[in-house]
This record gives structure tokens, C-alpha cells and sequence, in this order.
């Protein structure tokens, strides 16, 4: 049987996720390749007793049918967050709640972009949004990241040369770096942007957890109505609950709201109920400083073991926050011979080539810090360290 697929799926690039989530699955083998957040600090027992409060005292309506946009007090809860962590004049309607931040991608690219059109990232850039940024055919065009955030010139001839739709950009411990932007760099791609047609969509899906506790100001900040910002409660919640949103200015939202009511009507509303319960009922500050200490104590091993362990020419991002990492290899070893290797020593990474749009990352790997424990780190560095060193 011979099925008449459309044109843009066979421009898809091919995705290593299988492959990944394949290979991680493998009893014995240590994990720094997905994007997990830990397990163990999933409050599960919180989380069940909104739930079962939130049967009890108001089931038949959680269950119902709801509005595309989302319940209103998840989104009074998050626009109050905004006030109070970041200094933004959000409102519950500028306030979009969506299948966890991933789907933002989706419907921001498809109210946005027609075949041909230009769309900005970094380099190397999320591989979840270049996936779901391909389906509708752009041309990518992408600004080197270096250690404090995009290189400005590079970012100001890009948006001179192509006024892409949208830059697509990470400021906050960047998947897959680690990286963070400076206070210069958020002012300087503001400044950039300022009085053109080019869209910053910042996703913010790590801010909450740097290491220091301290709230970085956002680009959207500088940048009121050109600025849209995505978050989620899938890396300081829990990420099977797939809750997150979308904060935008109201002629951005509109269309959203078109595109996102055309796809599935609305989010799960009642996950978005239970977990407004939570919320109302517990202290997610606390929480979030708990989660972010260990993730800080958990990042500081891997690169102090990356810095006592491997061969000469390794190099590593430094990050401040978040769950992710890169290294650098010695000349000439491969980040797929690496990975391929590395599953046979008993750890997993995820190679850098699917995080390049336009080649490159050979040289480079993504390594996570969040979902295993200290014991797991050493040993499975140790394991990677002996990997390296072979090929090197």
C-alpha cells in the first residue's frame, strides 16, 4: 500500500528520540541523555490529596468540557507569579494554558510561518523546536551561542538580513548549553529587535531553577509587545500532568487561541484543576529551592569528574541553573562513536548533531544532571570517562 503523505514530513529531520529513549530503557545503562526532571522529587502525595479533593468537592466540573484559553485561576495563578518573581504586568489574559510548553511550539510556528519563511535560533538550538518548527517548512537561521548568550552582531545581521518572523531563544540554563544570557545580552537583543517585525519567543522552561535562587529579568521585559514567553510546570511539578502556557500580547494570543481550539479544543482540564489545588495548598517557592539545591549539588559533580576524568581537549559548559549540559570532545573523536560506545560501557548521552540546523556538533555532547542521583553521576562518569579515552 503506497500512502500519499505530505511533502513536509519527508522534510522532517530524522528523530534520534527513539533511538535515545531505546537505548536509555536498557537495564544497567546510566542515563545522561533525556530531559528528565528527578523522580524523587515529584510530590506525589501532595499531588494526590488535591487530586482527591478536587473529586470530592468539584469532580463533575473538572470532568466537563472547559474554554480553549484554560481555567481562569491557573492563569490568575501564574499571571500573579509574573507580578511577583519577574516585575511583568501580566493579566490572566495574556495568559494561554497548553499541553506542556512543547505545544507551544507547534502552534507558534503554525500561526506564524509559511513555507519559506525565515524563523531565528541559536546555535546549537532546542532539538524539540527544531523538530516542530520543520513541519511547516521555514528557512532556519541560526546565530552562534557563545558563553554569555548570542553573539550580538551575528543576531543583528541575521534579523537585518532576514527578518525572520520569530527568534526562537532559550535565556534562562539554554537546552542543550546550559547556557545563560547576560544582562547586557538581554538588553542588546531588545535593543536589536526594537522597532522591526521579528517576534523574541523566549521559552522559559528552566528559570525557576537556578542554582542561586535568583530570578534572571527576561527579554520580554525590554521588549513588551514584540516579546512572547512559554513556560511549564513539567520541570518543577510534575511533567505527566502536561500543563504549560503561553504568555503573549493579546493580538499574538487571539490567533493562538484560533490555532490551539482547532487542535484539541483545550488543555486537560482536570489536571489543570488538581494542580491549581496544589498550588493554592502548598508552597512551590520552597519547593522549587529544594529541587534547584540539588540539582545545583548534582550539576557541580559531573564537572568537577568531566575536569578529574577526562583526557585532554574535554571542555564543558559551566551552567547556573537548570538540568543540561554540553562537552566538548578531543580532535577528531566523534559524538556519535560516543554515544554508540557509551551504550555498550553501560551510559547513554545524546550526541550534539540533531541540536545544529545546518550541520555540525560532531564534536560535542549533551549531557544531563537532573534525573539521576550522585551515586548514578559518579559511576556513569567514570564509564564515560573510559569511553573517551579509548577513542581518543
Amino acid at each position: 500500500m503506497v500512502y500519499r503523505f505530505s511533502g513536509r514530513m519527508g522534510r522532517v529531520p530524522e528523530s534520534f528520540l527513539d533511538e535515545l529513549f531505546r537505548v536509555s530503557a536498557v537495564p544497567g545503562v546510566i542515563s545522561f541523555a533525556g530531559g528528565l526532571p528527578g523522580s524523587a522529587y515529584i510530590d506525589v502525595e501532595g499531588l494526590r490529596d488535591a487530586a482527591r479533593t478536587v473529586f470530592s468537592e468539584d469532580g463533575r466540573t473538572a470532568l466537563q468540557y472547559t474554554t480553549t484559553d484554560g481555567y481562569l485561576p491557573l492563569r490568575e495563578f501564574i499571571a500573579d507569579r509574573y507580578r511577583r518573581r519577574l516585575g511583568l504586568p501580566a493579566t490572566p489574559e495574556e495568559i494561554q494554558i497548553v499541553n506542556g510548553s512543547q505545544q507551544c511550539l507547534d502552534l507558534v510556528a503554525k500561526i506564524f510561518l509559511d513555507p519559506g519563511d525565515a524563523v531565528g535560533m541559536e546555535r546549537p538550538g532546542y532539538l524539540g523546536a527544531i523538530e516542530a518548527f520543520s513541519l511547516y517548512e521555514p528557512v532556519f537561521c541560526a546565530v552562534p551561542l557563545v558563553e554569555d548568550g548570542p553573539d550580538l552582531d551575528a543576531f543583528a545581521a541575521l534579523v537585518r538580513e532576514y527578518a525572520p518572523k520569530f527568534f526562537y531563544g532559550i535565556p534562562n540554563s539554554q537546552n542543550p548549553s546550559g547556557r545563560t544570557y547576560s544582562q547586557e545580552k538581554r538588553r542588546g537583543v531588545a535593543e536589536i529587535l526594537e522597532g522591526t517585525e521579528t517576534v523574541f519567543y523566549e521559552d522559559d522552561a528552566f528559570g525557576e531553577l537556578f542554582f542561586d535562587g535568583k530570578p534572571r529579568p527576561p527579554v520580554k521585559r525590554y521588549l513588551p509587545d514584540l516579546g512572547i514567553m512559554s513556560g511549564s510546570f513539567s520541570k518543577i511539578v510534575a511533567p505527566g500532568m502536561r500543563i504549560g502556557w503561553l504568555y503573549a500580547p493579546e493580538p499574538i494570543l487571539r490567533e493562538f487561541n484560533v490555532a490551539k481550539q482547532a487542535a484539541d479544543l483545550h488543555s486537560n482540564f482536570l489536571c489543570q484543576v488538581i494542580l491549581h489545588r496544589y498550588l493554592a495548598t502548598h508552597d512551590l517557592d520552597a519547593h522549587v529551592a529544594r529541587v534547584s539545591a540539588v540539582y545545583g549539588r548534582q550539576c557541580r559533580l559531573m564537572c568537577d569528574l568531566l575536569d578529574d576524568l577526562m583526557p585532554p581537549g574535554v571542555t564543558h559548559t559551566v551552567p547556573e541553573g537548570g538540568m543540561f549540559m554540553t562537552a566538548a570532545l578531543p580532535d577528531g573523536v566523534s559524538s556519535m562513536d560516543v554515544f554508540r560506545e557509551g551504550v555498550r560501557e553501560g551510559v547513554a548521552v545524546l550526541p550534539g548533531v540533531p541540536f545544529y540546523v545546518n550541520g555540525g556538533g560532531e564534536d560535542t555532547i549533551r549531557l544531563n544532571f537532573s534525573a539521576v542521583g550522585e551515586e548514578e553521576i559518579t559511576e556513569g562518569m567514570h564509564r564515560l570517562a573510559r569511553v573517551v579515552r579509548r577513542l581518543a
